[in-house]
């Protein structure tokens, strides 16, 4: 449990942050206390809610930022929001919040991942003394291990002796285990003081923590991994808060900083799954580690990135960039980068050039071994840089046996349509110039049958015998019959011949049925 007294104001600025949750839908107003008559016919906004407070608060005019602030929170849910609503009534009975007509504001807020509180009130009583506050956050500390029966004292002694089991090599490391674990500990004149609550919960000879001194084990292998989980952190991390919580979270491990809340100088991991104390420079150096930036430069970062590998390999498609950034969480997509989730457009020249490689790709796994070839396979694909697609210098041993395997076809003279048992074979015919191409789109295989000496004339329909019979000469043609004249039957033959002329292949020759 903790409660945590947050800074006072004057203009009472606790009840505009709580409202605004309120008005987010993040949380809700539990109770409100002794505001006269206000709330009778509505509910109260939040001016008149600060303009009451004020208005109390003025009966002592010697008191300038008189808003009582508190938050109370437990681990996760251990405790019903009706529990501790009761717990926060005699934690403010307790510290002098309690009295009859002590105006009071009380919201359940919903943003985080355990049961939480924030009460406002005015350090002005009914009578118009002010609150006693002296030592209120040591007062605060020991009021609520007086409600919970908490032992304080064994408490300490406990945790103290959890620490003397990590592997630490000086006093700054075993100061690193006990602060994660929330203490403040310092050294004075061969004394080692741990405080806890504002208060000094025991005293520790320093020669006691230096017998427990060794020399950590050090592990390259660990430290790696470390450090690949700290920038990987870090990268989805808005500052060195939102990293200390992720990493406590999912891993087990504190970062300890040194120094001032904005200028630390260092730091040191306890990694508590494995009771470690790590110096961090060992790991990552401290101004590597706080390089956060903002979700716009982090795609400034990730475009420069992107930029740099178009530069070093003009050729590189959306597949090979989207390994590379892999290490930094983020991947892109038709010309869209995504990352933390969140997008946003690549430039254009990018998206474009990016576009434009993929598309050589599909050229390239054709593994073309002529300019003919490729030209034809960049009209496809719509590829307005041929000279960016490398030729094959060999066949690849799967065009040299379809080869082998459309001759056997066409030397069949029992195959009656050539150009049906090649489609059976995944081929289609595309005419380019004064050259006939087979192409599988599947197996990626472009054949050139003109250079290849392939009889191009069994690719050519052949006519339709029709049989008349001694009844039919004089017999009008039916509606059946005119169309299949007219050319438009369903006649094998005949759908054959459209094959590259103007049936529906026209779409796959030209591309335009493919898949991008």
């Amino acid at each position: 449990m903790i409660a945590t007294i947050l800074p006072g104001s004057t203009n009472f600025h606790a009840v505009g942050y709580n409202e605004r949750k309120v008005a987010k839908g993040v949380a809700r107003m539990l109770e409100m206390r002794n505001f006269g008559t206000l709330g009778t016919f509505g509910k109260p906004t939040p001016e008149e809610l600060v303009t009451y407070l004020q208005e109390y608060t003025s009966r002592n005019t010697r008191i300038e930022k008189a808003q009582f602030h508190v938050a109370f929170s437990c681990k996760g849910h251990e405790m019903t929001e009706s529990e501790l609503l009761d717990f926060a009534h005699r934690y403010l009975t307790e510290m002098g919040y309690g009295e009859e007509g002590q105006p009071l504001l009380v919201y359940s807020h919903y943003d985080t991942d355990n049961t939480h509180l924030h009460i406002v009130t005015s350090r002005i009583a009914p009578d118009g003394k002010k609150i006693q506050h002296d030592h209120e956050r040591r007062r605060s500390q020991e009021v609520i291990d007086r409600i919970l029966g908490n032992d304080r004292k064994q408490k300490v002694e406990k945790d103290i002796d959890a620490a003397k089991q990590y592997t630490f090599s000086s006093f700054a490391q075993f100061k690193a285990v006990m602060t994660s674990m929330g203490y403040e500990v310092y050294q004075k004149d061969g004394t080692v003081f741990v405080k806890h609550g504002g208060k000094v919960q025991e005293k520790v000879p320093l020669t006691d923590i230096e017998a427990l001194y060794k020399k950590g084990n050090y592990n390259r292998g660990r430290n790696r991994q470390l450090r690949s989980i700290l920038k990987k952190y870090r990268d989805v991390s808005s500052n060195k808060e939102e990293l200390q919580k992720e990493l406590k979270t999912k891993f087990g491990i504190d970062i300890v900083f040194f120094g001032k809340k904005d200028a630390a100088y260092g730091y040191i991991l306890v990694d508590h799954a494995n009771k470690t104390v790590i110096h961090g420079a060992r790991v990552l150096a401290i101004d590597e580690l706080l390089d956060f930036a903002t979700p716009e430069q982090r795609f400034d970062r990730i475009e420069d990135f992107i930029d740099r590998l178009l530069t070093l390999n003009p050729k590189i498609t959306q597949g090979e960039i989207f390994h590379k950034l892999k290490k930094r969480h983020a991947y892109i997509k038709k010309g869209v980068i995504y990352f933390n989730g969140e997008s946003r457009p690549l430039k254009p020249f990018m998206a474009k050039a990016i576009d434009r490689n993929n598309r050589i790709e599909l050229v390239e796994k054709f593994r073309p071994t002529t300019e003919s070839e490729r030209d034809l396979l960049c009209k496809i694909y719509k590829v307005n840089r041929p000279d960016l697609v490398s030729l094959s210098l060999k066949r690849p041993q799967s065009c040299t046996d379809a080869i082998n395997r459309l001759k056997e076809i066409f030397a069949d003279e029992t195959v009656t349509s050539v150009r049906s048992a090649l489609r059976e074979e995944g081929f289609i015919i595309r005419q380019e110039a004064d050259a006939t191409y087979a192409i599988n789109f599947k197996k990626h295989i472009i054949i050139n049958l003109s250079e290849e000496g392939f009889d191009l004339e069994r690719l050519k329909r052949k006519p339709i015998k029709q049989l008349h019979s001694k009844h039919s000469a004089n017999k009008p043609l039916s509606r059946h019959n005119k169309m299949r004249d007219h050319g438009e039957g369903s006649h094998d033959e005949k759908r054959e011949w459209e094959v590259g002329q103007k049936g529906n292949y026209d779409d796959i020759d030209d591309g335009r049925s493919l898949k991008r």
